[in-house]
């Protein structure tokens, strides 16, 4: 580990996240739209992040040891206001990929992220998000048929798999589906336009 210092203030604001998330999913409200206090904490913490990875470049275990790197990508995941930042930690993350100094499967979580953001199918199947059926269900793919071949292909589960993981996670914290279904689409909608992910 290069920068200790680095190290522990990359894992105190990953705890600050967990600990808002945590409130609410014990007060039952997480999931029916973007909480105001935790889109303004994620925006801060991107913003702390963004300013370390300017300074460092991206925080590989190398650099800042195993659990700070993961708790990067967690924050970077959660940066949804900054489409900017997100899209420049995937090209970093690529590059550090591509050098063998990062998960693959990091790399895989954030670019579905952006793709499903920018209203584009996702690669890997890794977000889901309620269906109008009320169920959890992964966001489109590009290609059904390879969806299993890449998650395999970077040591993930099978999609069939992560289906259940997600549904029976989202019954153990009481997430329940939106009430309105189109209300909260177009919602997320106006929010993705206001923030800069569509136009």
């Amino acid at each position: 580990m290069t920068y200790p210092e680095i190290t522990r203030t990359i894992t105190k604001i990953k705890k600050a996240d967990l600990a808002l998330r945590q409130q609410l999913v014990d007060k039952g409200q997480l999931g029916e739209s973007y909480d105001k206090e935790m889109e303004e904490l994620h925006y801060k913490n991107a913003r702390i992040l963004d300013e370390i990875i300017d300074t460092i470049g991206y925080p590989t275990p190398e650099k800042v040891g195993e659990e700070a790197s993961e708790a990067s990508w967690l924050i970077i995941q959660h940066s949804i206001s900054r489409p900017d930042f997100m899209r420049k930690c995937a090209q970093l993350l690529e590059n550090e990929v591509k050098a063998k100094k990062a998960n693959p499967k990091n790399l895989a979580y954030l670019t579905d992220r952006i793709a499903v953001l920018e209203g584009n199918p996702q690669h890997y199947g890794t977000q889901f998000d309620w269906s109008e059926e009320r169920q959890l269900s992964p966001n489109r793919v590009d290609n059904w048929a390879q969806v299993n071949e890449r998650r395999k292909s970077i040591g993930l589960n099978t999609l069939e798999q992560q289906t259940e993981v997600i549904r029976k996670q989202a019954r153990l914290e009481n997430n329940v589906p939106p009430a309105d279904f189109e209300k909260r689409k177009q919602e997320m909608d106006n929010w993705r336009q206001k923030v800069g992910w569509i136009k």
